[in-house]
């Protein structure tokens, strides 16, 4: 069971990137001296407090840990908007597990925040595959790799459908500001309908943490300029594909993938790939949810639970 009046609290950790350092926020639940911690990982342009059901389901087991990743939220902006890349953001999941010390780490992923698990359970091997792409990029140490306990997959997946990532970029970097909070909420509704159904609280919660109040303006949360780096190659498509099929496929621990019925991201036959290839996947689908399923709604999140807590 969950407590409905738990609160997380911000810590920061210092991370590094070729333009210098930065701070990357995280929301942390739980006892902090427990071992035992659940990382979750937002989605491109959303924000830690996406996992606020799910952490106060699982406060009581574990260290409940939802960072910002850099460029959104309560993070810093980076200097040099070209290191907007899943290699720094997985550096910078790297020092925050140093920081956590956990003697047994499990992940939940939506979309991007998968992308970054994949990336981290074989980084090594990710960023030596990823330099020749993008020299910049080489950021993690050789023994970077980091031991996973379970890994749920929140709609995404090695394949990444080319007309979704369209559809993703044509707002990411668009300007948003709003005269009011409730035309924000308003805003957001119109374009999240892959999201599903959800209560009006439901909405003004998914709103709040990333329509934040600036001079009597409600804006987005994030740096715009993270759109700068998305444009890449076919080849690099299908060269970082490779690389995260490699990665998926030495992960040795056990799978969930949750996936919208109607995501245009990650589809059936990809995720039937997915558990043809590691025996240890399991597949949630979410029915009525397209790209992707916010975990909020308790048929979403009690699986989810039961997965993290058997």
């Amino acid at each position: 069971m969950s407590d409905a009046s738990l609160e997380p609290r911000l810590e920061f950790v210092t991370c590094a990137s070729p333009a210098g350092l930065h701070r990357m926020a995280y929301w942390e639940w739980g006892d902090p001296a427990n071992d035992q911690v659940v990382v979750c990982v937002h989605g491109l342009t959303r924000s830690g407090r996406d996992f606020d059901t799910l952490a106060r389901r699982l406060a009581g087991r574990y260290r409940v840990v939802c960072p910002d990743v850099v460029g959104r939220g309560r993070s810093d902006w980076l200097v040099n908007p070209a290191f907007y890349t899943v290699p720094q953001y997985v550096s910078d999941m790297v020092t925050l597990v140093a920081r956590l010390r956990p003697a047994r780490l499990s992940w939940v992923g939506t979309s991007m925040g998968g992308l970054i698990g994949l990336g981290l359970a074989g980084a090594a091997a990710f960023a030596r595959a990823m330099l020749p792409l993008r020299p910049h990029v080489g950021m993690l140490p050789p023994q970077a790799g980091v031991r996973l306990e379970k890994l749920v997959l929140n709609d995404v997946g090695p394949r990444l459908e080319t007309g979704a990532l369209a559809r993703i970029g044509q707002y990411v970097g668009e300007p948003g500001a709003f005269g009011s909070f409730a035309e924000a909420v308003a805003n957001m509704r119109a374009n999240s309908g892959t999201f599903g159904p959800h209560t009006d609280e439901q909405w003004e919660h998914l709103a709040r943490f990333v329509y934040p109040e600036q001079d009597g303006k409600w804006v987005k949360h994030y740096d715009l300029a993270l759109a700068q780096p998305m444009a890449m190659t076919p080849e690099e498509l299908a060269a970082g594909e490779q690389v995260l099929w490699r990665s998926y496929d030495a992960i040795d621990c056990p799978i969930l993938i949750v996936r919208g019925e109607q995501s245009d991201l990650l589809t059936r036959a990809t995720t039937e790939e997915m558990r043809q290839r590691n025996p240890r996947a399991q597949l949630l689908e979410v029915p009525g949810v397209g790209h992707a399923p916010t975990l909020m709604a308790d048929s979403q999140v009690t699986p989810v639970a039961d997965f993290l807590l058997a």
